[in-house]
């Protein structure tokens, strides 16, 4: 990035981009709030590994039918407790309750899911979460090359940051959609610029 911005004439640390990132990451995906799209009803749900400060951190994270990533959470266990808050955000920040939720056959799901999707119907069948575990493989190619995360609060902007311009670039959002989808992201931001 600072060479990019070299190129354009603007001379930048990249530790000032990472500040950038740090400031600005919640403030875009709060603005942008009101212009994302409804998720689809059948959630993916699973959770992968980063390292943090060279220790394993958990990251719970949900994609809809569509591709949507629905929210992700950076826990230090995979535990009940975790589950429930990773399912307590997504459902209290997007108002909306799943019918079908896939999950792994984690033994923590079950009653985590009963206690706050009743309704949902909760899948667990070989091969059925593949659309989570490929998605992991995008978060895990942003991340490869990066110097590493340091804590846990820039994981969880990081990875938040990652899923938000994932789903800006598939058009889960009303942001720049009367531009090449190519532009798509550039176009967002620029919107997303007036609204802070």
């Amino acid at each position: 990035m600072e060479e990019l911005l070299v190129e354009r004439g603007v001379e930048v640390d990249h530790v000032t981009v990472y500040r950038w990132v740090q400031r600005f990451t919640p403030l875009l995906a709060d603005a942008a709030r009101f212009a994302r799209h409804s998720p689809g009803d059948r959630w993916f749900v699973d959770e992968t590994y980063v390292k943090v400060n060279g220790v394993w951190r958990y990251v719970y994270r949900a994609v809809d039918q569509y591709g949507q990533v629905i929210d992700v959470l950076v826990s230090a266990r995979r535990d009940a407790g975790a589950a429930r808050r990773f399912f307590s955000r997504a459902l209290s920040a997007l108002k909306v309750t799943p019918s079908e939720v896939v999950t792994d056959a984690a033994a923590i799901y079950p009653a985590v899911l009963d206690e706050l999707a009743p309704s949902a119907w909760h899948h667990v069948e070989r091969y059925a979460n593949n659309p989570i575990e490929a998605d992991h493989s995008q978060l895990k190619h942003r991340l490869k090359p990066m110097r590493g995360l340091r804590t846990d609060r820039t994981a969880q902007v990081i990875i938040t940051g990652h899923a938000f311009a994932q789903n800006l670039r598939r058009g889960h959002y009303e942001l720049g959609l009367d531009v090449p989808p190519g532009a798509r992201v550039a176009a967002a931001f620029t919107e997303l610029t007036l609204a802070i």
